[in-house]
């Protein structure tokens, strides 16, 4: 038993949800009236309504003594502060110093912090103004009517999320296009698709050594070059958002267009550094700067609202209490706005990233799960495809809904119909449908009694399933700067209460590490010999060695 398991707070919390399993969420809202007001919390322009979650004023007090226990107060403060939260590396986690309005002072190390930042935001949005308005042209003279970013991960997920959520603010005489897969089609694609002579490559990489980053990019500069040949054109196509100067410039990229950040900006916290810069461009900084500012709006109530009204916090706390002592493995982020299509992949890396963790702190195993799976789709495209095991499978998958009151594209009765659709889900979650009330449904349709009892099973809903509803009045920067806040710190709290480190991915590492052998094998179609028997007969096969069955 661990020290976490073994507290009075968690064992007090699994006597809770013993206590509990005879009561459904119908029981918990007949019983208390009040009950949906006094679980809705307010927070940076969004409104989340959390009453549909099997949990009582009781429960959360008991996870409230969880946080408690586990200082999710002090170690917020300490990441705010500047001390290295992220002990295996030995790092801070600043990223909300990114987002940190002008005037605001953090001194690291004697020296404020904020003047670097802010100087190198400066620069950043300088240099997209300068794009957009047509002062930085190409080689031959053109205005940039394209921007392909080249990056991975969190160098791609953030803008690529952040670039189609907000287009209406987009300047449509500017075009984005993302690049990431290594896979040879993705690039070409978009260059079929781009003119040369128009078109700018922001390539995205801290380090400047990514090796799927770099193979796009370099494989980019060589497309560029066979149509533009004069070498020098390239520092007019090319821009860096990385901190390896010397690789920067021997890629042939001006030093002038190269945009840096630091250590203490984790890949999935990038979105507000140099990594924007494609969002800069293609929403204009003034637009950058409310995207900015909504983060930061998060980030003033999570550090200062009393744990017991702080939105991120006690979201991060009813999850802890699905997985933990609900048996919840899974979560489904599920938003009512087709312009987040890509918000639950981008969270996928921000959460699994970050909490998918075994050991502790300490390097010590757990004895308890840790962050769960998160998958989701757009509504209503999701109903239509995994929603039956949310509602009638054997798996507890709480779900996180989102949805504008307001579209920014009103056609016909739509959006009438989508916000019906998302309330209807939320409801039919908590509720369920009992076997009573299937067969009375089924007898008022006219069946004969032999029918209904045939029928009646596979219409009954258990209910109980968990969800979370936020609205919000529409989709604009600075909402979906507090939504990506939200998560970030829902993320961070949860990490605390499991005392695992939210901020390393070591996880990503090995597959890494032994694809770099593998690579030259498929070149020399020789297998070395310390694979297994499968991987050194997949190599022979890839390298078209042993083509038996291709």
């Amino acid at each position: 038993m661990s020290e976490l398991t073994g507290s009075p707070a968690w064992t007090a919390l699994s006597a809770h949800a013993a206590a509990l399993a005879g009561t459904s969420m119908r029981d918990l809202f007949a019983a208390d009236p009040g009950r949906a007001e006094r679980m809705t919390f307010r927070a940076a322009g969004l409104v989340a309504d959390l009453s549909k979650h099997k949990a009582t004023g009781e429960t959360l007090v008991r996870l409230l003594d969880l946080a408690h226990v586990t200082d999710v107060a002090g170690w917020r403060d300490r990441m705010f502060a500047g001390q290295k939260v992220n002990g295996t590396e030995r790092r801070a986690v600043l990223h909300t110093a990114l987002r940190a309005p002008p005037g605001t002072k953090l001194y690291i190390g004697g020296e404020d912090l904020m003047a670097e930042v802010h100087g190198v935001l400066d620069r950043m949005l300088d240099f997209a103004a300068r794009v957009r308005s047509g002062a930085h042209v190409g080689a031959t003279g053109r205005r940039i009517t394209d921007v392909v970013n080249i990056g991975i991960g969190g160098s791609d997920l953030g803008p690529v999320m952040v670039s189609e959520a907000l287009t209406p603010w987009r300047d449509p005489a500017i075009r984005p296009h993302f690049v990431s897969n290594v896979d040879g089609t993705h690039l070409s694609e978009v260059l079929r698709r781009v003119d040369p002579e128009t078109t700018l490559f922001l390539i995205a990489s801290k380090t400047f050594t990514t090796q799927e980053t770099l193979a796009n990019a370099r494989s980019a500069r060589d497309w560029f070059a066979a149509r533009i040949p004069d070498p020098a054109a390239v520092a007019s196509h090319f821009a860096a958002l990385s901190t390896n100067r010397e690789a920067v410039i021997a890629f042939g990229i001006d030093p002038a267009n190269m945009f840096g950040f630091w250590d203490w900006v984790g890949g999935r916290y990038s979105v507000w550094s140099a990594i924007g810069l494609p969002v800069a461009i293609t929403i204009g900084p003034e637009n950058f700067r409310a995207f900015l500012a909504g983060a930061n709006a998060m980030d003033r109530h999570f550090r200062t609202a009393p744990l017991h009204e702080n939105l991120p916090v006690l979201m991060a706390l009813l999850g802890v209490w699905a997985v933990n002592f609900l048996g919840a493995r899974a979560h489904a982020v599920l938003p009512y706005d087709q312009s987040l299509s890509r918000f639950p992949a981008y969270l996928q890396q921000l959460d699994m990233e970050s909490n998918g963790k075994g050991v502790d702190r300490d390097g010590n195993p757990v004895d308890y799960a840790t962050g769960p799976v998160l998958f989701g789709e757009p509504g209503t495209n999701g109903q239509h495809a995994f929603y039956q095991l949310i509602h009638q499978g054997t798996h507890l998958i709480p779900c996180d809904f989102l949805a504008p009151v307001e579209t920014q594209n009103p056609l016909g009765d739509h959006h009438r119909l989508l916000l019906s659709n998302v309330l209807a889900q939320a409801e039919a979650l908590m509720r369920g449908r009992t076997r009573a009330e299937a067969e009375a449904e089924l007898r008022a349709e006219g069946l004969k009694e032999a029918e209904v009892a045939r029928l009646a099973p596979h219409k009954v809903f258990p209910g109980d399933r968990p969800s979370t509803t936020i609205l919000f009045r529409r989709l604009d920067p600075a909402t979906l700067g507090a939504l990506i806040a939200l998560y970030e710190h829902k993320v961070f709290v949860q990490g605390i209460v499991w005392r695992i480190n939210s901020f390393d991915q070591w996880g990503v590492e090995l597959g890494k590490q032994l694809a770099r052998p593998i690579l030259a094998e498929l070149a020399s179609g020789i297998s070395g010999s310390t694979h297994d028997a499968s991987t050194a007969a997949l190599i022979r096969k890839a390298a078209r060695q042993d083509t038996d069955g291709l």
